[in-house]
């Protein structure tokens, strides 16, 4: 089992830069594809970005692709989603998931699913 605990969510005006951590407990991540999705209003939740077990591998949608950067610390068991250019369309709740069997499962439905954290961007 796998504890994902999201942090770091707020309320930032249009253009300014959030950065989401999530801590991992209860296995060694290092293992684990790990990646961020959000879920807005009247929405379904959306793929954000994703990272390799190795940390080489970054993925994006598109819509965030040059404004946001997943990274990863094996060693403190911890994965980061920095936000920058942040638009109101970005308002969502953000949630961090893994999956021991990579990146392309992960997009299909992780294992493990972190509770999430509200982002809220004004305009």
């Amino acid at each position: 089992q796998v504890q994902l605990v999201e942090s770091g969510g707020g309320l930032v005006q249009g253009g300014g830069s959030l950065r989401l951590s999530c801590a991992a407990s209860g296995r060694t991540v290092s293992s684990y594809a790990m990646g961020w999705f959000r879920l807005a209003p009247v929405k379904d939740r959306d793929f954000v970005a994703a990272i390799s077990q190795s940390g080489v591998g970054t993925y994006y949608v598109d819509s965030v692709r040059g404004r946001f950067t997943i990274s990863r610390d094996n060693a403190k068991n911890t994965v980061y989603l920095q936000m920058n250019s942040l638009k109101p369309e970005d308002t969502a709740v953000y949630s961090c998931a893994a999956d021991p069997s990579g990146v392309p499962k992960l997009r299909l439905g992780p294992a493990y699913w972190g509770q999430g954290t509200q982002v809220t961007v004004s305009s």
